[in-house]
């Protein structure tokens, strides 16, 4: 009879594996179907169900607030990377028993989405000024709703659970009012005042700007060296008549509205006179300056004296009481300019003199404040002078450097024919440098000072104080985070929260014409709440203002303010109308957000909550870093570089998506390309086969065939040992919200432990040992136990897959998604047995290499077609000699030769009793080859009713006919 005769003979014996688990995912065809057969069965419903009988059981809750993602376009790589994050985390709480519920939410209102309608208009050939405000708030709320609904598709493809039909958002009428009332709090406690200071300012968008809607960039700067004559010499021996004091600024467009020049009492100045420069100086020999003593050489080296003298040396403090001119005195700027001392003033670069523009400079403007001289507004919201501004009016600052220099050597020429001290410019030149921009317009942003309404930090209620010592509880993840968003507050001006745009939520407060002081009214701010409840912030533009301000007052004694509130106040706000109800928790137990979150959501949720709550939103932040192409470099359409996580579910299936962000660093940056996502799908394709060969071990399973235990072989409690170890790691992982490296350390198993070790020893027993027999039913009995696992831990991350190996073998009414994470008795944990297997793993490499070589040597083919010499010493025996040696190695026969006197060869032994003995020998196996098992033995043959089997083929085929 030939092999494949004998073979086909005895097929129908052999336990082959059977699963309707296919090899490859096909991932974007079968996640949509998964989708709707999730909405078919009511999954969701079924989730709140068993969520509502927990809490009524008294189960732990679990929150996780969502932050708002803005309403505007289509997901990004960002969006994905944040909500796998959440949505696993999540998952992992539920699975652990809590009660979890997940309330999505959006951002919807601010300058993002009136940009988007006035670039619409711009394309029309209209001027969103001469649009009635109600009719551009209706097409913002329209745009907003679009992307939202498209959004919340776009996150459930992405496999992400939440209470959809239940989200949030800032635009809604409820939300509105929570945010207006929340900003009447801090009306109410005092915290709310209109005042006058430099904020961010975007002329391109005609508003003020949070820090988190900066962003940074190379710009080229014009910079100016300017003389400033002095006019009052205040120091003890006068040292300063006929001298100018000189100033350095980036920023030429500024000098109209200086002010003041700021000095250190602790640098040392020095009075140094020209005596020779360059051909292409604009100094003229004989011009005295003032500059620190520390930066002489490098000033006098940068506007082209080549030669000087030092006149004089003088402490700063003696500066006190110095008074300059400006430098365009005459031509409409006739002030004094005193010098005041200012910590802020250095000597990295410039000249240690400092020009302040208070209406420009917030160090300039407190300066200045302090020192009772007054702010004046000088440029406009578009960014053009105004006109009452002599020289320069209706000139936009960004093209003013040409005017300005041209009117300082004017003022230098002319001061030259009075032969007074040196006034003007001394020298220009450029830089660049990194310079904030609109993070929206991409345009670069001014500090202008306008009034605006500001929330104090360090008032009576203490926001800051209250808010530093509020995060000493709250857990950071990772923990060296923690200083981030601590020193944020601790360095933060008063939180500017007023815009001057249409699209969002007034400030709706009333100020005195008169007194200028704004109405601080209980009853008035609960009537705007109200209307704000029933019509929305519509109502505050429809209305006339006696609605809300009653028959206690007369409206024509008050104005009205219009000015929108900042989006992260209303962000900020979002615990307000989405926790402490419903079944959630306040504090949230988790807020999750990117690191520019710091300076974003999690400041202003912070500041919101503690100023008008007294306690912090959150007890614990974890933070994801950013999203890299494969080089590292910043995603952009210019660069081609984009991965969009549409395109990755349409290619591959968001479970490769969902793989590559849990098998990341996501604490820190993180990289994404082709190749990246490639070898996220080679891993994927191991843990789909491990899942795979599960199911085909498992086919025709039931629970008679379970061995307790007690009786299992030892290799078999190893592997339930390691799963013990496994459920520690992802125990500590949802008490922690640690979860970098979790899927990772699950994936080495499956590949390592399992498929390269476990399965590859018990793939005979699986297939060729008796139906009944010990060693297989305690195998099959574990291969349950790994499917009931690994399906229950890869559910969080993988969840479409693990729900597809659930169903394949359970049946498509149930669903992984309404399963706990398995509790693994205490008894399968045993670091004995398991430091015993680390030695029998030791030794099984030994032996499998010597099998590989001989195998590379032409000796044999397959290992089954080894026979493998062992020596032991007497130890080794004691400790090894009862086990399956042939078995564990995958080979035929396994001769065991105790050395007596031999030094063990694979422990460590105290004392070494003689020499070591010889390492395992690799022989070609006698005998014949069962043509059932395909194992060499000598026994094959000795039944002349089946001369092809081995005994125990024999007995097995005996069984089954």
């Amino acid at each position: 009879m030939t092999e494949s005769k004998s073979t086909d003979l005895y097929r129908d014996t052999v336990f082959l594996p059977s699963t309707s688990f296919p090899m490859r995912g096909g991932l974007p065809k079968k996640e949509p179907e998964i989708l709707a057969h999730w909405k078919k069965i009511g999954l969701d419903a079924a989730i709140q169900k068993k969520s509502d009988e927990r809490l009524a059981a008294g189960h732990k809750v679990f929150t996780l607030h969502d932050g708002p993602p803005y309403a505007n376009g289509h997901l990004h790589i960002g969006h994905a990377l944040n909500k796998i994050i959440k949505d696993v985390i999540n998952r992992a709480h539920r699975m652990s028993g809590e009660v979890v519920r997940y309330i999505p939410g959006w951002d919807c209102h601010g300058l993002p989405i009136e940009w988007r309608i006035e670039e619409e208009y711009r394309k029309a050939g209209k001027n969103k000024d001469d649009v009635p405000v109600l009719q551009f708030r209706a097409e913002c709320r329209n745009y907003a709703q679009e992307w939202l609904s498209t959004q919340s598709a776009e996150f459930q493809r992405l496999g992400v659970q939440a209470e959809w039909d239940h989200r949030y958002a800032t635009m809604d009428f409820s939300s509105e009012a929570t945010i207006v009332e929340e900003i009447g709090r801090f009306l109410l406690n005092g915290s709310l005042y209109r005042g006058l200071r430099p904020v961010m300012w975007s002329p391109v968008e005609k508003t003020a700007l949070a820090e988190a809607e900066i962003e940074y960039h190379d710009h080229t700067s014009v910079t100016i060296f300017v003389a400033f004559p002095i006019v009052k010499d205040s120091t003890k021996d006068h040292f300063l008549t006929g001298v100018s004091a000189v100033i350095w600024t980036t920023t030429p467009w500024t000098i109209p509205a200086n002010r003041a020049i700021a000095y250190n009492t602790e640098i040392t100045y020095q009075v140094l006179m020209a005596n020779e420069v360059s051909e292409k100086s604009q100094v003229t020999v004989g011009a005295k300056f003032l500059v620190a003593q520390e930066l002489a050489d490098s000033f006098c080296r940068q506007v082209g004296i080549t030669d000087h003298k030092t006149l004089h040396v003088l402490p700063g403090k003696e500066l006190a009481g110095t008074v300059a001119a400006h430098p365009l005195r005459g031509k409409g700027f006739d002030y004094d300019v005193p010098f005041l001392a200012g910590d802020f003033v250095t000597t990295e670069a410039g000249t240690g003199l400092v020009h302040c523009a208070p209406a420009h400079g917030e160090d300039d403007f407190y300066l200045c404040r302090d020192n009772n001289i007054g702010v004046d507004e000088l440029v406009e919201d578009d960014g053009r002078y105004a006109e009452h501004v002599p020289l320069f009016a209706g000139i936009h600052v960004f093209k003013a450097a040409d005017p300005v220099c041209e009117a300082l050597t004017t003022a230098k020429e002319e001061a030259q024919q009075e032969s007074n001290a040196f006034t003007g410019l001394v020298a220009r030149s450029s830089l660049v440098h990194s310079y904030p921009h609109s993070w929206r317009s991409r345009a670069p942003v001014i500090y202008r000072a306008t009034p605006q309404w500001f929330i104090a930090m360090d008032d009576n209620r203490k926001i800051r104080e209250n808010a530093l010592s509020a995060l000493e509880d709250v857990t950071f993840v990772p923990a060296q985070i923690r200083n981030r968003l601590t020193s944020m507050v601790a360095s933060r001006p008063d939180w500017c929260i007023s815009r001057q745009r249409a699209w969002g939520v007034p400030i709706a407060v009333f100020v005195n014409k008169q007194t200028r002081e704004v109405l601080r009214d209980a009853e008035v701010m609960q009537r705007i709440v109200e209307a704000f409840k029933a019509e929305g912030a519509d109502a505050w533009y429809t209305s006339p203002a006696s609605r809300f301000l009653g028959d206690g007052y007369n409206a024509d004694d008050f104005e009205q303010i219009f000015d929108i509130v900042d989006v992260w106040f209303e962000s900020g706000s979002t615990h307000a109308f989405v926790l402490g109800k419903d079944k959630l928790n306040f504090p949230a137990d988790l807020y999750l957000e990117g690191s520019d979150q710091h300076r974003g959501w999690f400041q202003s949720s912070l500041l919101e909550c503690i100023g008008t709550r007294g306690i912090a939103p959150f007890k614990a932040i974890v933070t994801n870093g950013f999203v890299m192409d494969e080089q590292g470099r910043k995603m952009s359409k210019s660069l081609g570089n984009v991965v969009a996580p549409q395109d990755v579910n349409d290619s591959m299936g968001a479970d490769i998506l969902r793989l590559w962000v849990m098998n990341s660093d996501t604490n820190d940056d993180l990289r994404i390309g082709k190749e990246i996502l490639k070898q996220q799908g080679d891993l994927y394709r191991r843990l789909r086969n491990t899942l795979r060969w599960l199911l085909g071990g498992l086919d025709g399973f039931s629970d008679a065939e379970k061995v307790p235990y007690a009786e299992l072989p030892e290799l078999e409690k190893w592997v339930l040992h390691r799963l013990t170890e496994l459920n520690k790691v992802i125990q500590q992982a949802v008490k922690s919200h640690e979860w970098v490296g979790i899927y990772p350390t699950l994936h080495h198993f499956c590949t390592v432990d399992l498929s390269a070790f476990y399965f590859d020893i018990r793939k005979d027993t699986l297939y060729c040992d008796g139906k009944d027999s010990l060693r297989r039913r305690a195998a099959r009995t574990v291969l349950d136990i790994l499917h009931r696992c690994l399906c229950a831990w890869l559910a969080p991350a993988l969840c479409f897959t693990a729900e597809e190996a659930w169903t394949a073998r359970f049946g498509e009414e149930q669903s992984i998604h309404l399963e706990d994470f398995p509790i693994l008795p205490a008894e399968w944990h045993d670091e004995a047995l398991a430091e015993r297997w680390v030695q029998v793993r030791a030794i099984r490499r030994i032996i499998t290499t010597e099998i590989e070589n001989a195998r590379r040597e032409g000796l044999i083919k397959s290992s089954l077609q080894a026979a493998v010499e062992l020596n032991f010493s007497e130890k080794e025996e004691a400790l090894f000699g009862q086990y399956d040696w042939a078995d564990l190695v995958i080979v035929s026969q396994v001769d065991i030769n105790v050395v007596p006197g031999s030094a063990s060869l694979y422990t460590d032994e105290e004392e070494q009793l003689g020499e070591p003995h010889a390492p395992p020998a690799i022989e070609v196996a006698s005998g014949q080859k069962c043509a059932r098992c395909w194992k060499v033995l000598d026994e094959v043959g000795e039944n002349t009713k089946h001369p092809e089997l081995c005994l125990r083929c024999v007995d097995v085929v005996d069984q089954a006919s």
